[in-house]
C-alpha cells in the first residue's frame, strides 16, 4: 500500500513537472513567434501571439499546431504609391504546419477581423478630407473645395464597398449641388476615393466590409496563410 501511495505521489509530481515544462516552452515559442511574425510590404507596430492545444511539446514533435491567434496592431501599408495603415488585425489559425522549428509557417485555414480607424481612413484620403462615423452603416466625409476663388465645404453621408477584394471604395450617396455648376462633380472628387488594402499576410484575403462607430470592420479569410518567415 505504502508504494502504491509513492507512486501515485511521484507520478503526480512527474504531470506537474511536465505541465510546467510544457507551458514555458509555450511562452518561449511564442515570444520566438512574435518576433518572426512578417508581412511583405508593411511594417508591423506590435504582435502578440497565443498557441492554444496542450500539450504543446506532443503537438511540436508532429511539427504542427491545432490552433493559434495572432493579433498585430498598426500595420502600416503601402499599395498604388499610397499608404494605408490597418489599425487592428486578429487572426485565427487552424493546422499550423511548422517548418524549419519557428522559423516557417503554415496555417491550413484562417479567419480574423481587420480593423482601419477613422483616423487612418482620414489619412489616407485626399488631402484635407476628414472621415468619421455617420451612423446606420455609413461614414460621413467632409471636404472643401473652391468655386471662383471660395471655399465651400461639404459633408455628405457614403457607402464603403470592397472592390475586386482588396480595395476600399468610399462613395458618396447624395452630394447636394444647390444650383452650383460643377459642384457635385468637384466635392466627388475630393469626397469618392478608393485605398488599396495591402500588407495582409499571403493567403488572407477580404470578405466583407461594415462601417462601425470604432472604424471600418473587415472580415478577412484564408487557406495555406503564411504566419512567418
Amino acid at each position: 500500500m505504502r508504494a502504491l501511495r509513492i507512486s501515485a505521489v511521484v507520478l503526480v509530481v512527474l504531470v506537474a513537472v511536465f505541465i510546467a515544462v510544457d507551458r514555458v516552452a509555450v511562452y518561449v515559442a511564442e515570444s520566438q513567434v512574435e518576433d518572426r511574425v512578417k508581412v511583405p510590404g508593411a511594417q508591423i507596430g506590435s504582435t502578440d501571439v497565443s498557441i492554444k492545444g496542450f500539450p504543446f511539446l506532443t503537438q511540436v514533435a508532429g511539427s504542427s499546431l491545432d490552433e493559434v491567434d495572432v493579433s498585430m496592431d498598426g500595420i502600416e501599408t503601402h499599395a498604388a504609391g499610397r499608404s494605408l495603415r490597418i489599425s487592428t488585425m486578429d487572426a485565427e489559425l487552424r493546422d499550423v504546419h511548422l517548418t524549419d522549428g519557428f522559423s516557417g509557417a503554415t496555417a491550413t485555414r484562417a479567419t480574423g477581423t481587420a480593423v482601419i480607424s477613422y483616423d487612418d481612413l482620414t489619412e489616407a484620403a485626399s488631402d484635407g478630407v476628414a472621415v468619421e462615423y455617420g451612423g446606420k452603416g455609413k461614414v460621413k466625409v467632409t471636404g472643401t473645395v473652391d468655386i471662383l476663388g471660395q471655399p465651400i465645404t461639404r459633408s455628405v453621408l457614403s457607402t464603403v464597398t470592397l472592390a475586386d477584394g482588396h480595395t476600399v471604395r468610399v462613395h458618396a450617396d447624395k452630394v447636394p449641388g444647390e444650383g452650383i455648376p460643377g459642384l457635385e462633380k468637384l466635392v466627388r472628387q475630393k469626397t469618392d476615393f478608393e485605398r488599396e488594402v495591402g500588407g495582409l499576410p499571403n493567403g488572407l484575403k477580404l470578405e466583407k466590409i461594415q462601417p462601425t462607430a470604432d472604424g471600418l470592420e473587415i472580415s478577412v479569410t484564408g487557406t495555406d496563410v503564411r504566419l512567418s518567415g
